[in-house]
């Protein structure tokens, strides 16, 4: 399984950017792909998830209405809108993927990607 994000950059505050995360080696249609993020000196934290067979969909409580979900499943991509980005969304973003369902906790997802750095700033 390899997980490839894409997607970040710098954006002032207020702005958006769109991460992507595809999906190859997969054996399986039923699993969950989650974004997490790193602040320096922080612990990962869940983000939001959806799952790709019935499009079920996970969000914390610090993203809700500034952030959305999406996956193309012929392309086996997962994309994260952001907007309304503030300072404090800056962080490394990794998406991840799990059997099955949905859930925030960083270790119960088996892949990873290597990272997307996205900096808010002006």
């Amino acid at each position: 399984v390899q997980l490839v994000e894409s997607g970040g950059g710098l954006v002032q505050p207020g702005g958006s950017l769109r991460l992507s995360c595809a999906a190859s080696g997969f054996t399986s249609d039923y699993y969950a792909t989650g974004w997490f993020r790193q602040a320096p000196g922080k612990g990962r934290e869940g983000v939001i998830c959806i799952t790709r067979s019935d499009g079920s969909t996970y969000y914390a409580d610090s993203v809700k209405g500034r952030f959305t979900i999406s996956r193309d499943n012929a392309k086996n991509t997962v994309y994260l809108q952001m907007n309304s980005l503030k300072p404090e969304d800056t962080a490394v973003y990794y998406c991840a993927t799990r059997p099955l369902h949905c859930t925030g906790v960083a270790s119960m997802y088996a892949y990873w990607g290597q990272g997307t750095q996205v900096t808010v700033s002006s």
